[in-house]
């Protein structure tokens, strides 16, 4: 037999087994892995870049100041945020990511090449900073722009905004928040350089295919004066004045995506015209917002629901006790056997006890005297 028959009759070579070390690796790979891991390193870089800052609570805004990508939203959800109240839901950082990605990576290089032919140049961004009358007093504007458009000296010709959708297939017509951003850096641009920027760009990207959709802004001075304004100055009123703004259905569209549903009254559970502090019973927080909002808030104590979720919190923490509304007996939260269930709260053991089912409950965070401004949902 020659030595390639002899090949074909040998044994193929053994295969070693993985061993422990694939159970090792799929044990280190975790959801609750990542959020750690992202949320050390998140606060890793901001320390080495000289923004340690970022990793503490923000500090309240004051009543006056506006940034103009707050300008035109539901002044509650606004108040809520400004005032550190705890968000229901994870921030969008993936969006945030991906629209920050398509900006640098797709509009900017094509605004550059767009514009080179003409003599102008493209800045990353401009600062505005600047004060506008108003029924509430002098109001102050500050922010960074989206991309500007300018000459060899660098004085802007053309403000850009961009925003990015899912899709741009069905958008005809730009959002008017979108718009008030716009007329804010117009406005600001105007006055720090001396000019009169009548016009800008708002730009559109489509996260799924990466299109564009450009369209041509002219500065309108009723809707600045009439809306934009007249907003900011009601803000501004509702903020120095103790109640809570209104839940104004104007915006009613956000509130299908509000990260403070429950808390403002747009949600599942029997509550509405909660203020700024605490944790809603029965929300499962995420973990960012919960240690974030423990560190604004230094009286806040944690909900047996959260106590539930983030064990090692609750050892660190206060957490509320269940009461009894019939009997007034309080329970710990680790004396309760209950299922997470919001929809079924835990029953009395005492009232139980004597042949009564009676639902227990927590504090919730205290009620505000609402102004509704008569448009409230």
């Amino acid at each position: 037999m020659d030595s390639q028959a002899a090949d074909h009759t040998r044994s193929p070579p053994s295969v070693r087994e993985a061993g422990p070390n694939t159970a090792i690796a799929i044990d280190a790979i975790s959801s609750d892995g990542f959020k750690t891991w992202r949320r050390a390193t998140t606060t890793r870089e901001n320390i080495e870049q000289g923004r340690a800052y970022y990793n503490k609570p923000s500090p309240e805004d004051p009543p006056e100041k506006h940034t103009p990508s707050s300008l035109l939203q539901c002044h509650r959800k606004l108040a809520y945020r400004k005032s550190n109240a705890p968000r229901e839901t994870e921030m969008a950082h993936g969006i945030l990511w991906v629209g920050s990605q398509i900006e640098e990576e797709i509009v900017l290089p094509y605004l550059r090449d767009a514009v080179a032919d003409c003599g102008l140049f493209v800045t990353n961004s401009l600062y505005v900073d600047f004060e506008v009358a108003s029924n509430a007093g002098d109001l102050v504007v500050k922010g960074s722009t989206d991309p500007v458009v300018v000459d060899a000296d660098g004085t802007p010709v053309l403000p850009t905004e961009v925003k990015t959708k899912q899709s741009i297939d069905h958008l005809r017509s730009p959002n008017e928040h979108h718009k008030a951003q716009l007329h804010a850096y117009m406005v600001g641009l105007s006055r720090k350089h001396d000019i009169d920027l009548r016009r800008g760009c708002l730009i559109y990207g489509a996260r799924d295919s990466f299109d564009l959709k450009v369209f041509d802004v002219e500065f309108d001075d009723e809707f600045w004066e009439n809306t934009v304004v007249a907003w900011a100055s009601d803000h501004t009123a509702y903020r120095v004045g103790d109640g809570l703004p209104p839940a104004d259905a104007r915006f009613g569209w956000e509130c299908d995506f509000c990260a403070y549903r429950e808390r403002c009254g747009e949600g599942d559970l029997p509550v509405h015209d909660r203020g700024h502090s605490g944790f809603v019973p029965f929300v499962e927080y995420p973990r960012a917002e919960v240690t974030d909002h423990l560190a604004a808030k230094t009286d806040v104590a944690l909900t047996p629901t959260l106590a539930s979720l983030y064990p090692d919190l609750a050892e660190e923490h206060d957490v509320v006790r269940w009461r009894c509304t019939a009997c007034e007996a309080t329970f710990n939260h680790d004396q309760v056997d209950w299922g997470g269930t919001r929809t079924e709260p835990p029953l009395c053991a005492v009232c139980a006890s004597n042949d009564r089912l009676v639902e227990l409950t927590v504090p919730w965070p205290p009620r505000v005297n609402a102004n509704h401004g008569g448009d409230r949902q």
